[in-house]
This record gives C-alpha cells, structure tokens and sequence, in this order.
C-alpha cells in the first residue's frame, strides 16, 4: 500500500487535474469490482431458488414484470430473478462506499453524515436500475437472447451507476485523510 500512497501524493503535487484523473483510474478499478459483483452474483444468489419463485410475477410500486412471450406467459425477470439483481447491487455498492473512501478518495470523511448520503442516493439508483433491469430482460429475452440477459441487464445497469456515482463520491469524499508524520509534527510542535 506504501506504493500506492506514492502514487497518490506523487499525482496531487502535479494538481488537482491530474489527482481527479488518477482518482479516475482508481475508482474504475474499484468498480470493475462492483461490475462482476453485480454481473456474476445473481447468478449464484438464484441457485437455491426455485423455477416458480424465480419466474413468479410481481407488480408494486413502479416495479412490475411482463412475459418475456406473451403466448407462452412465461416471465423471464420473476420475483427471485429481481431479488437476486437487486441483492448483488446492493452488496456491490456496499463494498464500493468503504473501498472508495478509503482508497481511491483518500477520506476520512465522517461515515455518519456521508453513508446516509450515499445510501439514499444508492436506493435512488438501486430503484431506477430495478425498474429498468426486468425491462431489459424481457428486451433481450424477446430478441432470442434469453441466456445472457440477467447478465447483460446488469451490466448495462452497472455501466449507468458507474458514470453518475464518480461525481458523486468525489464531492462526499472531498476531506482528505491527514498524514500520520505531519499529524506528529504539528502535537510536537504544540508542546
């Protein structure tokens, strides 16, 4: 990690554009993370679920499902299909708050005041992308792509929140972490 930290004070002497775009790369590392998380997860989270459970209709709220063939009324995005999405989003974006803050960001901005933050703008994405993630589904169940579409429809979900949540991060983890020398420096300089 001493590398990294390098790394990190090495592009803030060069200046705020170049700390942004190193920044940048950090949180696409980060997300890729989240990417296969939330690509790859509902595919385990399914396993114990049954055929009936994960093709089981719904409609609350703004959250609703249609037969992928309306001949058939088989439905490719049921109930497990939209708890297993929707619980792999919601651990991706888990791990990307505490990752993001403390590596790519550099904060220690009080978890108090930003989680709340993040957590409502996270249910804010979270319910956008669960509104759009079966309609995709029954898009490319519709267009013969059946196989890949829960992974198709996450990644494309994925690639949404990953444009809007940089902005976002960076101003919620704008106070960066003190460092451990200076912070020893300054106690002895007061005695």
């Amino acid at each position: 990690m001493a590398k990294l930290n390098d790394i990190d004070k090495a592009a803030a002497n060069k200046g705020k554009g170049l700390e942004t775009l190193w920044q940048f790369v950090k949180f696409i590392v980060v997300s890729l993370g989240a990417f296969v998380i939330q690509t790859f997860l509902p595919y385990i989270i399914k396993i114990p679920m049954s055929d009936e459970f994960l093709h089981r209709s719904y409609d609350f709220w703004i959250f609703h499902n249609e037969p992928a063939d309306p001949a058939t009324g088989i439905i490719a995005a049921g109930l497990g299909v939209f708890i297993a999405a929707n619980a792999s989003n919601i651990i991706a974006q888990i791990v990307s708050f505490f990752i993001n803050r403390d590596k790519t960001f550099n904060s220690d901005a009080n978890v108090a005041i930003t989680l709340p933050i993040y957590i409502v703008f996270t249910i804010a994405l979270i319910c956008f992308s669960a509104w759009l993630s079966p309609t995709l589904i029954t898009f490319f169940c519709n267009h013969n792509l059946e196989g890949p579409s829960l992974a198709l429809s996450g990644a494309i979900c994925g690639a949404i929140q990953f444009f809007l949540y940089f902005p976002v991060d960076k101003i919620l983890f704008h106070k960066k972490k003190a460092d451990a020398p200076v912070a020893e420096e300054k106690t002895e300089d007061a005695e």
